[in-house]
């Protein structure tokens, strides 16, 4: 067996399989297990998926998040035990691997397209259209038609 073959093998063991696809343009929250001392929290890290690098074991990923108007990246290891858990908020239609140019832009510029998943159902009965008719009620009083090329009435002094 070669060496290459062990490592693949022994790293396939140990990469994790409980966390969803996550490509670039993907808006994540991300559960981060945190030592204080002798106490544990989970902390939430919630942004755009700027870059993935790695493969198997080693796979990472660059996260990015405007936090009160600085920008703030960082970087995640997937397989680390430190991830707790990893959301897929949103995801965005991009046409590029890293997205390093999200850095320099700000406010409605770093707006990404949404990717928005089929919904539609097929069912094979038709949904039935129902439309709302208002009635007016009928006014008694008839007015006269003004004359089109009337001259307007003058006005008093």
């Amino acid at each position: 067996m070669s060496r290459t073959k062990l490592l693949q093998e022994v790293e396939s063991e140990q990469i994790r399989t409980d966390l969803p696809e996550i490509r670039e343009g993907y808006n994540i929250k991300i559960h981060v297990r945190i030592k204080e001392g002798n106490k544990e929290r989970i902390q939430m890290y919630e942004g755009l998926v700027i870059a993935a690098n790695g493969e198997g074991i080693n796979k990472t990923i660059k996260v990015r998040k405007d936090s009160y108007g600085v920008g703030v990246e960082r970087t995640f290891k997937l397989n680390s035990p430190l991830i707790s858990t990893i959301e897929v908020l949103r995801k965005n239609k991009v046409r590029r691997a890293k997205l390093f140019y999200m850095r320099d832009l700000q406010g409605k510029s770093t707006r990404l397209k949404e990717i928005k998943a089929n919904t539609e159902t097929t069912s094979a009965k038709p949904k039935k259209v129902t439309k709302k008719v208002e009635v007016k009620p009928k006014t008694t009083t008839t007015k006269k038609p003004a004359a089109k090329n009337a001259a307007p009435k003058a006005a008093k002094k």
